[in-house]
């Protein structure tokens, strides 16, 4: 689905990410992990267009998406979750949402109302909350809206950067669930996570960041677990499955 071949980019003379090579299958949630100053944001800047690669190539389905904007990057099918979400707080839920259709309302303006209808279906808390200022909303709403509005532009593949930042471990385990329904719906996922519970918990298969390369990938479930400890600093993982604290 997301081919990353070589990817290498920084800010002036600091080189962040140095050729940096992945890939993300259809149909799964894939994680980006990391130490912080790894790249891993970068990585996903890098991705939806926001800060320009230096070298490599960024294929989405076979398609070389390197040389195009952010807003062109949404037409050919990505969907963004910003670090810390984004959500427009002085505006309401419903023109939140509006905003993240621009692609679709300017491609085919009858589609909007049909999205917003099966938006307001999947997500029936927002629909109840559509002309509130989605400033007033808790963290996990923020973080809902968040990703509807991403969803607004009718994606095949999400990438979310730090869903869980500053959430409740019980938010946090409602989160696992709305991902996992998004994916079931035919999204493709790739997050970026400090949560490794978190992390482990939605993933299919995860990647590990280093100084701006990939040192460690597998499947959850069969991902040499003591060697990813090691890497993210974080000592001995006790047991095979680290669940979300509910």
């Amino acid at each position: 689905m997301l081919d990353i071949e070589g990817l290498a980019t920084g800010f002036g003379g600091n080189t962040v990410l140095h050729g940096l090579d992945f890939h993300v299958r259809q149909g799964e949630v894939a994680g980006l992990l990391g130490l912080n100053g790894a790249g891993k944001s970068v990585t996903m800047k890098v991705i939806a267009g926001l800060v320009p690669a230096w070298e490599g190539r960024v294929l989405l389905e076979g398609r070389d998406l390197s040389a195009l904007g952010a807003e062109e990057r949404v037409e050919a099918g990505l969907g963004h979750v910003t670090q810390g979400r984004g959500v427009f707080g002085h505006l309401t839920v419903e023109q939140n949402l509006r905003l993240g259709a621009y692609v679709v309302r300017r491609r085919n303006r009858a589609r909007y109302e049909p999205l917003l209808v099966a938006m307001y279906d999947r997500f029936p808390q927002l629909a109840e909350r559509r002309e509130q200022l989605a400033g007033g909303m808790s963290g996990g709403e923020q973080a809902m809206l968040a990703v509807a509005r991403a969803l607004m532009s009718d994606p095949r593949m999400l990438l979310i950067d730090e869903p869980s930042a500053g959430l409740a471990p019980a938010i946090i385990g409602d989160l696992v669930q709305l991902l996992r329904d998004v994916n079931r719906s035919g999204v493709t996922v790739l997050l970026v996570e400090q949560n490794i519970s978190f992390a482990l918990d939605v993933c299919d298969r995860v990647n590990v960041l280093q100084n701006g390369a990939i040192v460690h990938a597998g499947d959850v479930a069969t991902i040499d677990r003591e060697s990813l400890a090691g890497y993210l600093g974080i000592g001995r993982l006790l047991s095979k499955r680290v669940g979300v604290a509910r």
